[in-house]
C-alpha cells in the first residue's frame, strides 16, 4: 500500500514497526477473528489472545526478551512473512487511524523515520488519496481505531 512513498526494501530494512517495548505495546497490531482463524491454521503454534469481552479482535501474545523487547513472530530477515495476509494495522503502517471525540483521524507515527523524512507535501498528498479506503476499513472494525495520542501528525479527518 505504501509503495508510492516507501520501497519494500527500505521498509524491510528498518523493522521498527515490528518490535515493541513496554511503552509502545499498544501499537501491536490487532487481528480480526477472520484473519486469526487463517493464521492459526497456517501457524498452529501462534499464541493469540482476545482483546476483551466486547470485541472479536485478537493480538499476538507478547513475549519479551531480556532487553524488554517483543518482536513480531512473523518478522524474518527478509521482512514480514505474512505478505498479503498482514493485519490492517501492519498494512497501513506508519499511518494510524485514531479517534478524538467524534472525529476519525488518519495520523502518521513519528517513529517511522523513513516516511517522516519524505517531503511533507508528498506524505499529505498520499494520505489524502488513501484516507477514504482506510477510514472505510476502520469503520468495519471499530475496535481497531486507537485513541488519539499527542505527537501524531494528522493528515486526514472524517466526522463520525
Amino acid at each position: 500500500m505504501l509503495s508510492e512513498i516507501l520501497s519494500k526494501t527500505e521498509c524491510a530494512r528498518c523493522r521498527v514497526c515490528c518490535v515493541f517495548d513496554e511503552t509502545d505495546i499498544w501499537e501491536m497490531p490487532l487481528i480480526t477473528s477472520e484473519l486469526a482463524a487463517k493464521l492459526q491454521k497456517k501457524y498452529p503454534k501462534l499464541n493469540l489472545k482476545k482483546m476483551g469481552e466486547n470485541t472479536s479482535c485478537m493480538v499476538i501474545e507478547p513475549k519479551f526478551d531480556k532487553k524488554g523487547l517483543c518482536q513480531c513472530p512473523f518478522l524474518t530477515e527478509k521482512g514480514c512473512a505474512l505478505g498479503d495476509e498482514k493485519p490492517f494495522d501492519c498494512r497501513i503502517w506508519p499511518f494510524r487511524v485514531m479517534k478524538k471525540g467524534d472525529l476519525l483521524l488518519l495520523t502518521l507515527s513519528p517513529v517511522c523515520k523513513s516516511v517522516s523524512s519524505r517531503p511533507i507535501s508528498k506524505i499529505a498528498k498520499f494520505a489524502v488519496k488513501i484516507a477514504p479506503k482506510i477510514f472505510d476499513e476502520a469503520e468495519k472494525n471499530p475496535e481497531m481505531i486507537k485513541d488519539y495520542r499527542e505527537g501524531y501528525p494528522v493528515f486526514a479527518v472524517k466526522e463520525q
